[in-house]
């Protein structure tokens, strides 16, 4: 792709963030006109509108754009590890580890903090277990680190199960939101956001060994990479994306799936761009779904996670109808 063509499409998906983000901004149960906002930049408005804005608002606006980036990264190196269009940032148990330490401190009558750190230590537990069951003595390949996680993801769904059905008739419409995604109580971002970054700024690094792995082991091999060392740097890092996804909002499934699947479609498979654009719109697709969550049924809200996948299956076909040659 021409340099020039990569600019336009970096220049279109970065104002998608940033319209995704006013239009959160402005709808709630208290919708808020385009001049509001303008007021509250320039410090004139009155203090509940401050308030409505810069203290609820837009810290889980920007926790939402935080998460759907990681999530849709962390499918997007998912996908080149197992090489594998079906693979997602919970296809190797990680969502399913977070799920049962935050379902056990929410049992045990624990919230805030310890949920989050027992949905992070979950995940990683389960991210280290696969990695070392994984790897075994016959080697790591991706067929392997497949099966190993998805019958780990099995083993964690059953035990989900387990603590729903044994779990307290109070904490269960909890669970429930948890487990469909929530981002009612959800106000730090900061540390998501350095993440993703972060992370972003690694992958951008690999983005050319990443090109030549998509074409295969033995081509990356031939032209100069070392495979090994790269699929353990991939695995960590879209298991710690995953992790940090999934400890802010709880599950939040069809991001990661589908919108590098998205980004493909419409701009090639240069993760030059595939990785940067796949975050922007993840980011921005959860920001969307939130935004109705808290505004179809005010002041009740509905589970992101449902409505995420109502908005993108007929955004995906859609494309993916216009597009008959793939």
């Amino acid at each position: 792709m021409k340099p020039a063509s990569r600019t336009r499409i970096y220049l279109a998906v970065g104002l998608i963030p940033l319209a995704s983000l006013l239009l959160a901004l402005m709808l709630g149960s208290v919708p808020l006109a385009p001049q509001t906002l303008w007021q509250v930049v320039n410090g004139t408005a009155d203090e509940l509108a401050k308030t409505l804005i810069i203290d609820i608002r837009l810290p889980r606006a920007l926790a939402a754009l935080a998460t759907g980036g990681m999530l849709a990264l962390a499918g997007c190196l998912m996908q080149v590890l197992l090489r594998n269009p079906l693979a997602d940032p919970y296809i190797l148990g990680v969502s399913g580890g977070a799920a049962v330490g935050a379902l056990l401190a929410i049992t045990a009558g624990l919230g805030g903090f310890w949920i989050g750190g027992n949905a992070f230590a979950g995940a990683l537990i389960v991210t280290l277990i696969v990695f070392v069951l994984a790897r075994g003595q016959g080697g790591w390949t991706p067929t392997r680190l497949l099966l190993v996680g998805v019958v780990i993801a099995a083993g964690m769904g059953a035990l989900i199960s387990l603590i729903l059905a044994l779990g307290p008739d109070s904490s269960l419409r909890g669970m429930l939101f948890w487990l469909m995604g929530d981002f009612s109580f959800v106000r730090a971002w900061r540390g998501q956001m350095a993440l993703l970054v972060v992370v972003l700024a690694i992958c951008m690094a690999m983005a050319r060994p990443l090109n030549l792995l998509t074409r295969g082991e033995k081509q990356a091999t031939l032209l100069g990479v070392d495979v090994g060392p790269l699929r353990v740097i991939i695995y960590l890092l879209s298991s710690l994306l995953t992790a940090a996804a999934v400890t802010t909002a709880g599950s939040i499934g069809f991001v990661g799936l589908v919108v590098p699947h998205l980004v493909r479609l419409i701009a090639g498979s240069d993760h030059r761009i595939v990785l940067p654009a796949s975050a922007l719109l993840g980011g921005s697709l959860l920001v969307v779904a939130d935004t109705l969550a808290r505004t179809v049924v005010a002041p009740r809200q509905l589970p992101v996670g449902a409505l995420i996948a109502l908005i993108g299956v007929p955004l995906f076909l859609g494309l993916l109808n216009r597009r008959r040659g793939i």
